[in-house]
């Protein structure tokens, strides 16, 4: 990946994670804030509801007492304290009494609990009252809930109870209203708020026993069902304690309502559950202000990203821009071009990076100068040497030839003869070495440009291995067996066949000479990230580290009839080729010479040499 592309990934995931951070941020904060607020106004209205109730309680609760200390009652008590327990006069007495308080709910009852009139259904005069326990217990006190059974149906409401005492006994007075819709209706509710009322009979949830003052008696609403709260009330009666839960009433998450079910007990020892209160708080506002923050988000991240794309381009324009063209005067430095240099703009790190990129091909440029200067005088030093080195040894025995044929001249003219024409053949021998010593440097020195032409490396090889396949098996000497390992694939080399064909001679010459008692001989070829590799691997003696690396200098030679020109040679072939030749070897396992040579084959016709062609350029 670029550096740009990198540039612009970075900003484009610091603007996404930015933004996603704050949206998600404000989402949480959202999130708490409603939660809060729902329920706080959970709170509030149970408040509200607890003072409404106490408010209506103290209402009924004053009825009653008014009706307790009416005549009629007191009268009442007193019969009921005799010996009569007729109950028939007082049939209507507690509908009349109901109507005139305004009360939807009154009974009045013996010290036994028995029935002696009732206005909500008088057809249960005489019957015990079921709640007797708990309505004396709660004489006097404050209100209190109670599920009052009617001729058809059932029905809560708020009750009081007031007890007469006439003489030893005492009749008790139990007022109430009815906790209906109209109780609901009379409760402030805040927007998107909403309360029902379940009354808790049997063991099963049922739809009727839902009050929803918005809906008549009932839920009828078909797109928000009664069951939807079953779940809610089926957990408020198993664990008894007050929970909160999410109606979703379709697939649009903002109908959601979160509703808190608050358990409703009555009086009594065991205080049965006789409601539960339902308060429900629409999500639409938070739904709706999620969505919106969630749109912000995506315009804004898009934005961004946009924004961001445009901010790398041009940051990368100003930053990859003197980075390519550092890379580009690398590449050049790389390919040879020690004058490549690099444009300063500015003072920051780049223009600091340009400058010392500069100043270093400046000083690179100068140590090749005076690298290649020593080198010069380094060479013409060795060659001046070695030169003196192989013409000293024939000199001195010419210059010994001409002292003996003057002293021959000046003591025995006699013998003159005899001493000269022995002298001479010395003479033209010693002179055929002289003329030996300068051919070899003539050769050396005179190495022609390579005439680069398509051709296989693998019919170079097999050309060499034909040319010593009779030296080989020679009589005697021991036999080298020569495997041929070529990769058939090898793509074809820009090279001069002749050229690469004396270079691998003379490196098959090596090996054989370094094997005098037999062994294996491998001509291996292969690829190597898009260059040709050629190998010539022996298993003789090997060499040494230091001989390693003295190897290919002119005139070192570790055998006794070398000239140390060979392998100097073939790095001169392979130099020119553009090309790299070096060597691995250990003492005992043999050496391996390894050829590198470039493809470098665009810029040549089409047409690759067959193999008859390379045999017809090649030497016998």
């Amino acid at each position: 990946m670029t550096f740009r592309r990198k540039l612009l990934v970075v900003f484009a995931l610091t603007v996404f994670l930015s933004v996603a951070s704050v949206a998600l941020l404000v989402q949480w904060v959202t999130r708490n804030a409603f939660e809060k607020t729902e329920n706080l106004r959970t709170a509030a209205l149970v408040t509200q509801f607890q003072r409404e109730f106490n408010r209506r309680g103290d209402d009924v609760a004053k009825r009653v007492e008014a009706i307790a200390a009416s005549d009629s009652i007191t009268r009442m008590a007193t019969a009921l304290n005799g010996t009569s327990s007729d109950f028939a006069e007082y049939f209507d007495l507690a509908r009349v009494m109901a109507e005139s308080h305004q009360l939807d709910f009154l009974e009045m009852v013996d010290a036994r609990g028995t029935i002696v009139s009732s206005a909500q259904w008088p057809a249960k005069f005489g019957y015990p009252e079921p709640a007797f326990e708990s309505i004396s217990t709660s004489n006097d006190q404050s209100p209190f809930l109670k599920l009052e059974e009617l001729q058809d149906s059932t029905a809560m409401g708020f009750f009081a109870a007031h007890a007469i005492h006439a003489g030893d006994r005492s009749v008790y007075v139990v007022g109430g209203r009815r906790l209906d819709k109209n109780f609901l209706l009379a409760l402030d509710l805040p927007a998107d708020t909403r309360v029902l009322l379940y009354q808790n009979r049997g063991d099963h949830f049922s739809p009727e026993l839902l009050l929803d003052p918005g809906a008549g008696t009932s839920v009828a609403d078909p797109a928000r069902p009664a069951e939807k709260f079953a779940p809610l009330i089926d957990a408020v009666r198993k664990y008894d304690q007050e929970i909160s839960g999410l109606v979703d009433w379709t697939s649009d998450r903002a109908d959601e309502e979160v509703f808190h079910a608050i358990p409703l007990r009555g009086v009594g020892k065991d205080r049965p559950l006789l409601g539960i209160l339902l308060i429900g708080n629409s999500r639409r506002s938070y739904v709706e202000l999620k969505r919106r923050i969630r749109d912000s988000a995506l315009l804004v991240g898009g934005g961004g990203i946009v924004l961001a794309i445009l901010l790398s381009s041009w940051a990368s324009a100003r930053v990859t821009r003197p980075v390519e063209q550092l890379a580009r005067a690398a590449r050049d430095v790389t390919s040879g071009n020690w004058n490549a240099s690099v444009q300063v703009e500015g003072h920051d790190e780049v223009a600091q990076l340009a400058e010392s990129f500069n100043r270093m091909t400046s000083e690179l440029l100068a140590q090749k100068e005076r690298l290649l200067q020593t080198e010069r005088v380094a060479a013409w030093r060795e060659l001046a040497r070695r030169l003196a080195h192989e013409l000293k040894n024939p000199l001195f025995p010419l210059q010994l030839t001409v002292e003996n044929l003057i002293r021959a001249r000046e003591q025995s003219p006699e013998m003159f003869e005899e001493i000269f024409r022995e002298s001479s053949q010395t003479l033209l021998a010693e002179i055929s070495n002289l003329k030996g010593i300068i051919g070899r440097f003539s050769e050396f020195s005179k190495m022609p440009q390579p005439q680069l032409q398509r051709v296989q490396v693998n019919e170079i090889a097999e050309a060499v291995a034909r040319l010593f396949q009779a030296q080989f098996i020679a009589q005697g000497r021991e036999p080298i067996h020569c495997q041929m390992q070529l990769d058939r694939h090898l793509d074809p080399v820009a090279a001069d066949p002749e050229l690469l064909h004396r270079a691998l001679s003379n490196l098959v010459l090596n090996a054989m000479d370094a094997m005098p008692n037999g062994g294996t001989l491998t001509l291996r070829t292969r690829r190597d990230d898009g260059k040709a590799v050629i190998e010539v691997c022996d298993t003789g003696s090997g060499l040494t580290r230091e001989e390693c690396e003295r190897i290919f200098t002119p005139y070192y030679t570790s055998k006794q009839h070398g000239t140390g020109l060979g392998l100097a040679i073939v790095q001169s072939v392979v130099s020119d080729h553009g090309g790299r030749i070096s060597v691995q070897s250990e003492p005992g396992k043999g050496t391996t010479f390894v050829i590198e040579l470039p493809s470098n084959v665009g810029a040549l016709p089409q047409a690759t040499l067959s193999q008859e062609e390379i045999a017809g350029k090649l030497p016998v």
